[in-house]
C-alpha cells in the first residue's frame, strides 16, 4: 500500500457527556480506532484523527433537572473526565472537540440550511408525541419504555427494542411509560422536521451492497464485517422519514424563523460533530478540513460499537449524501459488545469498572495503561460478543506480556550488558539471512492491522516475540561464550537479538504506545516516529541494521512485573479486591431465603388434594401486570385458575406445561374471574420463579401423595 498524498479521517463515535466511560465503551469504539490511526502514521499516511463529546439531547437535560444543576454543568464534568482518561490511556486523538462549541453550532446550523435549500429532503409535520405532565417535557424516543410489539420484550425503548433489534417508533409500543416518572404519559400534539430517510433507500441499498454510488466504486462491501452489512441491509428495506427536531431549551436551535422552541434531535447534531471537530484541527494547524472531508485521494472510516453502526452506514451517510460533496466511508469497522464477567456493564448493579475507576484502582500497577490496552485488544470482541474476565487479564499479562515480550527483551539487554558493556555488536555478514521467518509474519500483522483484525494482529506480533525467545533460546550464546568469550558467532546472535529488539519496540507502538517508548529508552533510541513502519521494512528486506554495530544501550530493566509473584502480592491484590468487589454485589442480589413458617400437623397436610394437570389455554388478563387466566385440565374436569406469574412467563409460552395443582382450595375471584385451585411455583436461589411438577409424567389427574 502506497501513501503518497492519501488522506485518512478517522472517527471514533462522539461519547455522551453524561455519564463516564468503561472497558466496553472503550474496546468497542476507541481502542481500536487509536490502534489503526497510530498504524496508519507509522505507514507514513496523512491521518486526521477526530473525537469529542457529544453534549447535546434529552437525558442531559432530564439529569440536569434532576440534579437541579444545569446542563453545562453535566457536560463540563464528564467531558474533562472522559478526556483525561483517553489521555490517560494514551489515545492518540488529533483532537478531542465538543459539541458545544460555537464552530459546531454554526457547522450544524449551516449543514441544515443547505438541505433546507434543496426544499426535497424535509417535510415539515404535525403530529401528536408523547408528554410526561410531571416533568413538563416531551419525552425523547428513548425516555419511553413499553412492551416490543414484535418480541413482546417488555422493556423496549420508543427507537429500538434490545431484544430483537427492531426499529420502532414510540406509537408502536404497547403500554407505554415514561421512564422519568414511571407514569403513562399523554399525547399533545407538535410539529417538527422529517429527514427523508426513505427517499434514500435504494442508493443505500446498492452502495452497502454492491459499494457503488452514482455509478462510482466508493469501496468493497466484502472488506466491511458480516454483521454491519447485516443490520444495515435489514434497516435499508424499512427506512421511514426521521424527525430531526426536539421540543428542548438545550440543544443547537433550528435556524428559521418558523422554528421557535426547536432544537436538533441529537442523532442529526451530533455525526455533524466530526466535521466541527475537523474544522477546527484544520485551523489550528495550517490544513485545508475540506481535503480531508471531500478530497478525492481522502478516505473515511468510522469507528463504532454495534449500536451505532445505523447512524454511521445508513443515516449520516444519507445526510452527507444529501447535502453533496462529501466522502462516504469507506468501512464501518464496528465491534459487538464487551461483557464483563459474564454480564453486561451497569453502573446501576456497579457491575463493571470505568476508565478514570481502573486508573484510580491501579494507580500504583506498572505499566497499567498498557496492561489493561493489551487485555481489551487481546480479547476485543470483532465479529461476537466477548467477555472480560479479571483472570485472564492476569493470564495475558503475565503469560504473554511478562513471559514471552518482556522476557526476551530483558534477557537480550541483559547479555548485551554483561558481555559487551551495552553496546551492539558487529555481525560478520547479512543478519537477516538468519531470519527469513520475520519478513512474512510482519506482513502478515500489517495484513491484519489493515484489515481491522486487531485481535489476530496482536496474537501475530506475539508470534514474532516468540520467535526471537526461540531464537535465542536454539542458539544459547551463553553456552558458546563460557569457552569461547571472544567468539563472533555470539556477536552475531546478539546482534540479531538486538535488531528484533528494535523491530518489536516499532511493532508494538500502535498497540503498547507506553511500552514501545519504554523499549526505546532502554535502546537509547528516540520514540517511534511516523514513517517508522515503511522504513523498517525496507530496512529488513535490504538486510540493513535497525541499531548500526557500537551502538550504546541503556541499563536493563523490567518491562513488567507479574501479577502472581509469589514474592510480591501487591499487584495480585489490586485484581483480587476487583474480584471481591463483584462477589459483594452478586451477594447483595441473592434473593433472601424466608424464614421457615409454623409447624403444621401432618392431618393439616394430608387435607390438601394436590393433582397434576396440563395447561390447554392462557391469557394474560387485562389491566393487570401480574395475572394470567389459565384452563387447566386435571383428568376429572377443566378449571379456571388465576396465577400471578405474568411478570415471569408469557401466556403463550406456558400451554402445554405440566402442572401441579391444589384442587381443593376455596374458589376467590381475581378480576371478576374465579379461580379454582392454584398452581404450585416454587422460587430458585436466583429469584427465578418455576413450575413445580412430578419427577415422573403421569397422566391428568393423579393425586400427588
Amino acid at each position: 500500500m502506497s501513501n503518497k498524498n492519501k488522506k485518512y479521517t478517522i472517527t471514533s463515535a462522539l461519547p455522551y457527556a453524561n455519564g463516564a466511560l468503561h472497558l466496553g465503551h472503550f474496546a468497542g469504539a476507541y481502542l481500536p480506532g487509536d490502534v489503526y490511526a497510530r498504524f496508519l502514521r507509522l505507514m507514513g499516511a496523512d491521518v486526521a484523527y477526530v473525537c469529542g463529546s457529544d453534549e447535546h439531547g434529552a437525558s442531559i437535560t432530564i439529569r440536569a433537572k434532576k440534579e437541579g444543576i444545569s446542563p453545562k454543568d453535566i457536560i463540563d464534568k464528564y467531558h474533562e473526565l472522559n478526556k483525561s482518561s483517553f489521555m490517560k490511556f494514551g489515545m492518540s486523538f488529533d483532537i478531542y472537540h465538543r459539541t458545544s462549541e460555537k464552530l459546531h453550532y454554526e457547522t450544524a446550523q449551516e449543514f441544515f440550511l443547505t438541505l433546507d435549500k434543496k426544499g426535497e429532503e424535509f417535510d415539515i409535520i404535525e403530529s401528536e408525541q408523547y408528554y410526561d405532565e410531571e416533568f413538563d417535557q416531551f419525552l425523547a424516543d428513548r425516555y419511553i419504555k413499553g412492551t416490543c410489539p414484535k418480541c413482546s420484550y417488555e422493556e423496549a425503548y420508543g427507537d429500538q427494542c434490545e431484544n430483537c433489534g427492531s426499529d420502532l417508533s414510540p406509537m408502536e409500543l404497547i403500554n407505554p411509560l415514561s421512564t422519568l416518572s414511571e407514569k403513562e404519559p399523554i399525547l399533545r400534539k407538535t410539529k417538527h422536521w422529517y429527514f427523508k430517510l426513505d427517499k434514500h433507500a435504494e442508493w443505500l441499498k446498492e452502495w452497502i451492497e454492491n459499494g457503488i454510488v452514482d455509478g462510482v466504486k466508493t469501496h468493497n462491501p466484502k472488506d466491511w464485517k458480516t454483521h454491519v452489512r447485516n443490520q444495515c441491509l435489514a434497516w435499508v428495506d424499512d427506512l421511514k422519514p426521521r424527525a430531526i427536531t426536539r421540543d428542548l431549551n438545550w440543544g443547537i436551535p433550528v435556524p428559521l424563523d418558523n422554528a421557535e422552541g426547536k432544537v436538533f434531535y441529537v442523532w442529526f447534531d451530533a455525526p455533524i460533530g466530526y466535521i466541527s471537530a475537523t474544522k477546527q484541527w484544520a485551523a489550528d494547524n495550517g490544513k485545508d478540513w475540506e481535503e480531508y472531508w471531500k478530497g478525492e485521494n481522502s478516505k473515511l472510516i468510522h469507528f463504532v460499537g454495534k449500536d451505532n453502526i445505523v447512524f454511521h452506514c445508513v443515516i449520516f451517510p444519507a445526510m452527507m449524501k444529501a447535502h453533496g460533496g462529501y466522502n462516504l466511508p469507506i468501512n464501518v469497522p464496528a465491534n459487538q459488545f464487551l461483557n464483563f464477567e459474564g454480564k453486561k456493564f451497569s453502573k446501576s448493579r456497579s457491575w463493571g469498572i470505568e476508565l478514570h475507576q481502573y486508573l484510580e484502582d491501579f494507580k500504583d500497577f506498572p505499566n497499567k495503561e498498557d496492561a489493561m490496552r493489551y487485555a481489551l485488544i487481546r480479547n476485543m470482541p470483532e465479529n461476537k460478543d466477548a467477555d472480560f474476565k479479571w483472570d485472564e487479564f492476569v493470564e495475558f499479562h503475565d503469560n504473554e506480556l511478562v513471559n514471552n515480550l518482556g522476557n526476551f527483551i530483558n534477557r537480550v539487554l541483559v547479555l548485551s550488558n554483561k558481555y559487551y558493556e551495552g553496546n551492539v555488536p558487529a555481525h560478520s555478514g547479512n543478519w537477516t539471512t538468519e531470519v527469513k521467518e520475520l519478513s512474512v509474519l510482519v506482513e502478515e500483522m500489517k495484513s491484519d492491522l489493515l484489515d481491522f483484525k486487531f485481535r489476530p494482529a496482536i496474537i501475530k506480533f506475539m508470534e514474532i516475540s516468540s520467535f526471537g525467545n526461540t531464537y535465542l533460546q536454539d542458539k544459547s550464546p551463553w553456552s558458546i561464550y563460557k569457552t569461547d568469550p571472544e567468539s563472533q558467532e555470539v556477536k552475531d546472535i546478539l546482534f540479531v537479538c538486538i535488531q528484533m529488539v528494535s523491530l518489536l519496540a516499532v511493532l508494538i507502538e500502535p498497540f503498547l504506545p507506553f511500552t514501545s517508548d519504554k523499549i526505546n529508552t532502554l535502546l537509547s533510541k528516540e520514540k517511534v516516529k511516523a514513517g517508522d513502519f515503511e522504513l523498517l521494512q525496507s530496512k529488513l528486506k535490504d538486510g540493513e541494521a535497525f541499531i548500526k554495530a557500537g551502538h550504546k544501550l541503556d541499563k536493563p530493566s523490567l518491562l513488567f512485573s507479574k501479577i502472581g509473584d509469589p514474592k510480591d502480592t501487591s499487584r495480585l491484590e489490586l485484581v483480587n479486591m476487583q474480584k471481591a468487589h463483584l462477589a459483594a454485589v452478586l451477594e447483595a442480589e441473592r434473593p433472601k431465603q424466608e424464614a421457615i413458617k409454623e409447624t403444621i400437623s401432618y392431618d393439616d397436610f394430608i387435607k390438601m388434594d394436590i393433582r397434576t394437570g396440563t395447561i390447554l389455554e392462557a391469557e394474560k388478563v387485562p389491566k393487570t401486570d401480574k395475572l394470567i387466566k389459565l384452563i387447566v385440565d386435571i383428568g376429572l374436569e377443566k378449571r379456571t385458575v388465576v396465577s400471578g406469574i405474568a411478570e415471569h412467563y408469557k401466556a403463550e409460552e406456558i400451554v402445554g406445561q405440566e402442572v401441579l395443582l391444589l384442587a381443593n382450595l376455596a374458589p376467590r375471584k381475581l378480576k371478576g374471574i374465579e379461580s379454582q385451585g392454584m398452581i404450585l411455583m416454587a422460587e430458585n436461589e436466583s429469584g427465578v420463579l418455576c413450575f413445580a411438577s412430578s419427577s415422573k409424567k403421569f397422566g391428568n389427574g393423579w393425586v400427588v401423595r
